[in-house]
């Protein structure tokens, strides 16, 4: 049940910007939720994370649920979540421990290989001194794909094919955020699969993601033209549940809550391989999650309530 029976009752915290990498595309998001909030029926204030007389009005004023468009360290790691929980504000998508779990790529992928969800190989260092390069080329092969464990929006990420570009890109990583994932490069078509829901998860359809370059890299992901999404998948009805039911359980076994978005690469013979789970996917106009819901029937503004919705319910228990 709501915690609201009129919207314009109900005063939403915007949450978006923050000092991450990903901070202007948070920013995008935060204009999309707006639009999508005040379409609705909300009383919404957009605050900045990064700025401290934004985060004094969340302190001092009143408000009823904080809705999170942040994205990286700072918004998605359970930093932002915490100080919500200590000032007793709801809030959307996964709690504190769900939040940083997910975003640290290698810890996920810990998650995914125990509850048995088909994730490439991988091997993850936090000391430039431990890595075993000769290894690593033995494990995950030399053509391979090096990734900051705790960026996003496909900051961080380098694709590698001889060991020259493997060192370097080790480095940068881990001089990028101290912890780096050196993951298999598996080839394929690449598939997001959103999923809505605390207890019960309802699976949005699969979106395929075509780009216009060889890799689905930041410009890919933001730039006009940079890459279509087919939403539905052209993809049979088995494909579509297999990728359905992977998300759903990256969702649970990892421990999410409102909201997640998990990305796919599914190979030439079909095996379906998890790469991350996002625990707020991105809401800019170009972004997944509106596309897959508008896909479902539901507009951005019926999503983002029912997002609202999820937040209380979770909140009250």
């Amino acid at each position: 049940m709501s915690a609201y029976t009129d919207p314009s009752q109900c005063k939403v915290a915007l949450l978006c910007g923050g000092t991450s990498g990903e901070r202007e595309v948070s920013l995008n998001s935060g204009k999309g939720a707006q639009e999508a909030l005040l379409e609705a029926g909300f009383d919404v204030t957009m605050l900045d994370t990064a700025n401290k007389s934004d985060l004094m009005v969340l302190l001092r004023e009143h408000f009823d649920i904080a809705f999170l468009a942040l994205h990286g360290a700072g918004g998605e790691d359970g930093t932002i979540q915490g100080m919500l929980e200590i000032l007793g504000i709801p809030y959307i998508g996964s709690d504190v421990a769900a939040s940083s779990l997910a975003i640290n790529k290698a810890k996920a992928k810990m998650v995914y290989v125990s509850a048995g969800i088909p994730t490439p190989a991988s091997a993850a260092y936090t000391d430039l001194t431990e890595v075993d390069f000769d290894e690593i080329i033995q494990r995950v092969g030399m053509h391979c794909v090096v990734k900051a464990c705790f960026e996003g929006s496909s900051n961080g990420i380098y694709m590698i094919e001889d060991r020259a570009s493997l060192e370097e890109a080790v480095k940068s990583a881990l001089d990028l955020d101290g912890e780096v994932l050196i993951e298999q490069y598996v080839a394929g078509d690449e598939y997001t699969v959103a999923v809505v829901g605390n207890k019960e998860i309802e699976s949005l359809p699969v979106i395929q993601i075509v780009p216009a370059s060889d890799y689905y890299d930041y410009e890919a992901k933001y730039a006009p033209g940079g890459s279509k999404h087919l939403c539905p998948a052209p993809i049979s009805e088995e494909l579509t549940a297999r990728l359905q039911d992977l998300a759903v359980r990256a969702h649970k076994a990892l421990g999410c809550s409102g909201v997640s978005r998990s990305d796919f690469i599914v190979d030439s013979q079909g095996n379906a391989w998890i790469l991350e789970t996002n625990t707020i996917p991105g809401m800019t106009k170009t972004s997944l999650l509106p596309d897959a819901a508008r896909a479902k029937g539901y507009t951005f503004a019926e999503l983002a309530k029912r997002l609202i919705d999820l937040a209380f319910e979770k909140h009250q228990k």
